[in-house]
């Protein structure tokens, strides 16, 4: 079959508008200033399929002839349809792949790249080490079942599952958290325990009348922080008081921990905010954990430590 070349159309140097949008050009400009495109050619209304040579009209989108796709472009409607910020130029093309879009869960390396990732479009999935919807076989800090997350009203929520190592959920960049009691944080490879001690008792004198001799400053303390070894004993702990703010960190700080090259030497701060003690991340590299209790909502980017894996929400 012979391939009859498209018809065109040559702007003369006396016509005043785009053959695509209409707009107005100067004589001999070969270029519109309106949509971009030549001046100088175009399809006509009635021109021929450039795959078979077959009649077609400008109106439609596949050929009669041979089937295949028309690559058109209606250049006035797009103008148009950019002038008003919407239309059928943002209108996506229906595909079933499309349909799979939603939140997923990331299981991230350790030198950040992704593994895999996990849709959640069923709107639920558990994590363990065996039968569940993620399981990591291999991994023995993880629990055979460890932890849930659900998407509740276009939000996806943690639980755990009483896990034997808990399920933590990092802050945000340079976030904060507002700590509660009994509340384990992981700050580099610590765990340390947020305990409320309440406030002692103001001193008596001795029946005699004598008076005890004692440090006045700082006042007394209500809050303690307290490092837990993996057997579950206290190691060391610092107390907190009113008024009080410590830096945690692996070089500098009220509280170091030169041995841990997990944590950075700036690493995180507490401070007492109106009775509470909040813990702040100071921009480390490897950011603050809390471990899960009841159920937490997850914010897009946030990461999840299950055991030895790194997860991460990518889209809600």
């Amino acid at each position: 079959m012979r391939l009859v070349p498209p018809t065109r159309v040559v702007v003369q140097p006396g016509m005043a508008s785009c053959p695509w949008c209409d707009a107005t050009v100067e004589p001999g400009r070969p270029f519109c200033s309106q949509c971009g495109r030549r001046t100088d050619a175009r399809l006509s209304a009635a021109s021929a399929c450039p795959q078979c040579g077959a009649a077609v009209k400008d109106e439609d989108v596949f050929c009669a002839g041979c089937g295949g796709a028309l690559e058109r472009h209606d250049a006035r409607a797009t103008v148009e349809a950019r002038a008003s910020g919407g239309g059928e130029a943002r209108t996506l093309v229906f595909s079933a792949r499309r349909q799979e879009a939603g939140p997923r869960l990331a299981v991230v390396a350790e030198d950040g790249t992704v593994r895999n990732t996990v849709s959640l479009a069923r709107g639920e999935l558990t994590i363990g080490r065996s039968a569940c919807d993620l399981a990591f076989s291999e991994d023995s800090f993880v629990s055979p079942l460890h932890a849930q997350l659900l998407v509740k009203e276009g939000a996806v929520i943690v639980r755990d599952l009483g896990s034997a190592n808990h399920t933590w959920l990092f802050t945000e960049a340079a976030g904060t958290h507002v700590l509660a009691d009994d509340d384990l944080v992981l700050v580099g490879s610590q765990l340390l325990q947020f305990r409320r001690i309440g406030s002692p008792p103001p001193t008596a004198a001795a029946a005699d009348g004598t008076r005890r001799i004692g440090s006045f400053v700082p006042g007394p303390d209500v809050a303690v922080l307290a490092q837990l070894r993996a057997d579950g004993s206290m190691r060391d702990c610092l107390f907190l008081g009113a008024g009080r703010a410590i830096v945690l960190g692996r070089d500098t700080g009220d509280w170091t921990f030169p041995y841990d090259r997990t944590m950075s030497g700036r690493h995180a701060e507490v401070r007492e905010e109106e009775g509470q003690f909040v813990i702040r991340d100071l921009g480390s590299r490897n950011g603050i954990a809390v471990a899960v209790r009841g159920e937490r909502r997850i914010a897009p980017g946030q990461r999840l430590m299950v055991g030895d894996q790194m997860l991460r929400l990518e889209s809600v």
